[in-house]
């Protein structure tokens, strides 16, 4: 796909150069990457619009790049102080994709009908309601909500259940009482729906050296998605009697955007790790983006033949611990971890033949197994066209933000 030694090595060429008169550790985006991939969402989308997942992206100037182009409308934001503050920054449509327990952030929004507008939050519980409600201090805008489907698969009764553990709301009834109870309820408009199949989206179906495992699940997420698909419809049908004016239904993610768009009862798809391509995204059948997000590392010393040192690396991404949740060395190709100390806090040692042809003060070139979680280390970004840095923005960590 892009992992060819000819394409890797001009890659590593060209961004040593765009950056030779910077000092690393640095991080990069790869426009041009950046928007082929954006251009990829969008042809997988089939004509429905893609709203970003900002937690995928954390910087304020890509957002706004993908925002402008075709194909793309709103943000999926992570938390509510967030997602005040891109609606200050003048981002119009912001579905907050988590419950929140943020009583300065809800007393905020109630008081200002200008965010009030811009941002709805998510609900799965009438006690998320009550919350709400003690927070308003005061507050009289009314509250955009939006409702979450479980999309976990249920086996067995229910004994076996496999999906992210997110909303309580399985059944389509649920989903109806709750919007029952959001539509009686003063201060609230219920204007959305969403149901994040992680399972689906989230979960790579060929597993490098595993053709058992990923046939086992190619299995499993197409059974997933032929129930989902019956109870997701049942589910918008239930609550569209409820509120017929419903605004959105939300569903899929970078994995899962061809598939979901399929379904008549989604009318919008959530992505953003697809824009960055970060490592744990390589592993779909469905995979065509390009490595857009990148950091480097400098190398400080060489410790022996097969072996060289470089500053930082031990930047792990969330999830269940496992090597799968570590930077991947990717440019010189070759490197590898020492499996006695793999990525550390302060210093990483690299092994293989390509150590040997970098010197001191030479850059590896890394790419995290996440997206966004790369600009947590990093406060700006570096955008390459071509070989030359022609902007560098800040990260939200670089405007003096961390959300989570």
């Amino acid at each position: 796909m892009f992992d060819s030694s000819a394409a890797l090595g001009a890659d590593r060429a060209r961004y040593d150069r765009a950056t030779a008169g910077l000092d690393a550790p640095l991080a990069l985006v790869d426009l041009a990457a950046f928007d082929a991939n954006a251009d990829a969402l969008v042809r997988r989308a089939a004509g429905k619009p893609i709203r970003v997942a900002t937690k995928s992206v954390r910087c304020r100037a890509l957002l706004e790049r993908v925002l402008s182009r075709d194909g793309f409308e709103g943000v999926l934001s992570f938390t509510l102080a967030e997602s005040l503050w891109l609606a200050r920054s003048g981002v119009g449509d912001v579905l907050l994709a988590y419950p929140s327990a943020d009583r300065a952030g809800f007393a905020e929004l109630a008081a200002d009908p200008g965010l009030a507008a811009a941002v709805t939050v998510m609900v799965d519980d009438p006690a998320q309601l009550d919350l709400i409600d003690a927070a308003r201090a005061g507050g009289r805008e009314e509250i955009r909500v939006c409702l979450e489907l479980d999309t976990s698969l249920r086996l067995l009764g229910g004994r076996v259940r496999i999906g992210a553990r997110r909303s309580p709301l399985h059944a389509p009834a649920a989903l109806a009482e709750l919007a029952r109870t959001v539509v009686r309820r003063p201060g609230f408009r219920l204007v959305g729906m969403m149901a994040y199949e992680a399972h689906v989206a989230g979960v790579g179906d060929a597993v490098p050296g595993s053709p058992l495992r990923s046939g086992a699940v190619r299995l499993m997420q197409s059974v997933a998605l032929r129930e989902l698909a019956v109870r997701r419809a049942a589910a918008v049908r239930a609550v569209r009697a409820v509120a017929p004016g419903l605004d959105f239904v939300n569903g899929g993610g970078t994995g899962s955007v061809h598939r979901t768009t399929a379904e008549d009862a989604v009318t919008e798809i959530a992505a953003g790790s697809g824009l960055y391509q970060p490592r744990l995204f390589d592993h779909y059948r469905s995979a065509v983006a390009r490595p857009a997000a990148l950091f480097a590392l400098p190398v400080v010393r060489r410790p022996g033949v097969g072996v060289v040192t470089v500053l930082g690396g031990g930047y792990p991404a969330s999830g269940v611990s496992g090597a799968d949740r570590l930077p991947q060395p990717y440019l010189p190709a070759g490197l590898r971890y020492d499996p006695q100390e793999g990525p550390g806090e302060v210093q990483t040692p690299l092994l293989g033949t390509a150590a040997d042809d970098l010197l001191i003060g030479d850059r590896v070139w890394f790419r995290h197994a996440k997206a966004g979680e790369l600009c947590e280390r990093f406060a700006r970004l570096h955008l390459v066209e071509g070989d030359r840095v022609t902007a560098t923005v800040p990260t939200y960590r670089g405007e003096g933000h961390a959300f989570l």
